[in-house]
């Protein structure tokens, strides 16, 4: 594949109200083609990582500076204690090891910084009704089950990763929600739980050195 698909042209508007009041200096991990940046103040300094080549050239042509390659390709040409907002929009899910990564990206970050974003959430109707009702499990082209996914979380299992990486959760809610006029259906998903009519989960989390309890944090 050497041009890009509408898989890097996501302006993705439900994450934007996870955007912080004041931020300068904005890193976007897989940028694709850079679209995101017309939600974000346009003053501001915009770096992306982007491993696709043709969504990296569009890119490089929108942002303030993009590098070609996986986070953990590109992550010493980052500047140290550089960004105070990292944007992850479907991201997580696709790296290897998103506990090194919720580690090693705060020593990009400035103290008292952000990371917004959004990633699938595996309880979401229509995927447990192929699990549960059709007894199936099948990789796709994208959804849930994007073949290219090596993760999957729940609302409790995110929550619990922000948490055990010292992460503050300032704001985390479900998007993108199904929409159905069945009643079996609204049955179905009120027995399984609330959460599962979201296709994703969007958060704000902050990065502080001063670990705060966040038992009553939502």
């Amino acid at each position: 594949m050497d041009t890009p698909s509408l898989y890097y042209e996501g302006i993705r508007p439900e994450v934007v109200k996870f955007i912080p009041s004041l931020y300068s200096k904005v890193l976007e991990i897989g940028c694709g083609e850079g679209n995101f940046h017309t939600h974000i103040n346009q003053k501001c300094e915009y770096w992306g990582v982007e491993p696709f080549q043709a969504a990296a050239k569009i890119a490089s042509s929108r942002l303030f500076k993009v590098l070609t390659g996986t986070y953990e390709e590109v992550y010493d040409q980052l500047p140290d204690s550089y960004f105070d907002l990292v944007i992850c929009n479907d991201v997580i899910e696709h790296m290897l090891d998103y506990g090194a990564f919720f580690q090693t990206i705060k020593h990009k970050m400035k103290k008292g910084s952000f990371i917004i974003g959004s990633i699938p959430n595996v309880r979401f109707f229509p995927n447990l009704t192929e699990l549960l009702i059709e007894k199936d499990w099948e990789y796709k082209d994208s959804g849930i089950l994007d073949r290219t996914h090596l993760r999957f979380f729940t609302e409790k299992s995110l929550k619990r990763t922000f948490i055990e990486h010292e992460f503050i959760i300032e704001e985390f809610c479900g998007i993108c929600r199904y929409s159905s006029k069945n009643l079996k259906e609204w049955l179905q998903i009120y027995i399984l739980g609330g959460d599962t009519r979201f296709l994703q989960f969007g958060f704000r989390i902050k990065y502080t050195d001063s670990p705060t309890d966040q038992s009553n944090r939502r």
